[in-house]
């Protein structure tokens, strides 16, 4: 690129094509041409482990779930990220109660999702398991050439910069969130959440027995059709939209022995959310 000097000669600039230009126009992002996105690492399955869901059922659930994870990962590379669940709501409620601004408590929901990465990371050890942290995203492919299972905690880092919602306080980007920011960042082709349901219902299955599965829907779609209640955080879905990387992402019953299995072999389990 050429330096460009300015007319009263004092000031230098790299010519390129945001010189000069406003980062908010839209005009002006719409027309900018740029390379593709460039898929980092898309041999990558990034599975995440709910944490009301999977974490907090204990020895019910997670012992199991993380044996099937271990018998998978001489066929694939696994990044695991971990939602915080139950205790992350009762730090909310505390935290609410004491009039805390968002990004306190988005620090706090950090905190909960950071303990059970320590704690998968650390259930895992036998087999390779390691805590990392999101700055140690670029060591992944280090990682997976010494046979480790990299754990990272899901919670995006907005932390005490977290965005303030329209309605209350609590964070709208939390572990989901986190996830399909991760799986955008590293292009992977592989993104799993890892739940106790099924898959995506017409409404809470837990609540409403009636409620009709969805095996697979647009995302764009299913913001369309304004549930009250969603099986992920509602902003994933217009960032799988406005991926350049991402296909789709599959929730999985990871209560169902083998499901986990089959949808890290591209099978058709749980719910497909795809980009349209």
């Amino acid at each position: 690129m050429a330096l460009v000097r300015e007319q009263d000669g004092k000031r230098l600039h790299v010519e390129s094509a945001l010189m000069g230009e406003s980062l908010v126009s839209k005009e002006f992002i719409e027309q900018l041409d740029i390379a593709p996105q460039e898929r980092l690492y898309p041999d990558i399955a990034i599975v995440k482990i709910g944490g009301q869901s999977i974490c907090d059922r204990g020895v019910k659930a997670l012992p199991g779930i993380l044996k099937e994870i271990v018998r998978n990962r001489k066929d694939h590379k696994i990044l695991i990220t971990t939602g915080g669940g139950t205790r992350s709501r009762h730090i909310y409620t505390i935290g609410l109660e004491m009039g805390m601004p968002t990004g306190v408590i988005a620090k706090f929901g950090s905190m909960i999702s950071e303990q059970n990465a320590l704690m998968v990371a650390t259930l895992l050890s036998p087999w390779g398991g390691v805590k990392i942290s999101h700055s140690d995203i670029v060591k992944l492919p280090t990682f997976f050439a010494e046979s480790i299972i990299p754990v990272m905690h899901g919670m995006p880092p907005y932390d005490y910069f977290a965005i303030k919602p329209k309605v209350g306080r609590i964070p709208i980007h939390r572990t989901d969130v986190g996830l399909v920011i991760l799986a955008d960042l590293i292009g992977s082709k592989n993104i799993l959440f890892i739940k106790d349901e099924n898959g995506l219902y017409t409404d809470d299955p837990k609540k409403n027995p009636n409620a009709t599965f969805v095996p697979e829907i647009g995302a764009q779609d299913l913001l369309n059709m304004d549930q009250d209640d969603l099986v992920i955080e509602r902003p994933c879905l217009e960032i799988i939209q406005n991926s350049e990387v991402i296909e789709k992402v599959q929730i999985v019953n990871g209560m169902v022995e083998g499901n986990i299995t089959r949808a890290l072999n591209g099978e058709h389990v749980g719910t497909y959310i795809y980009k349209q």
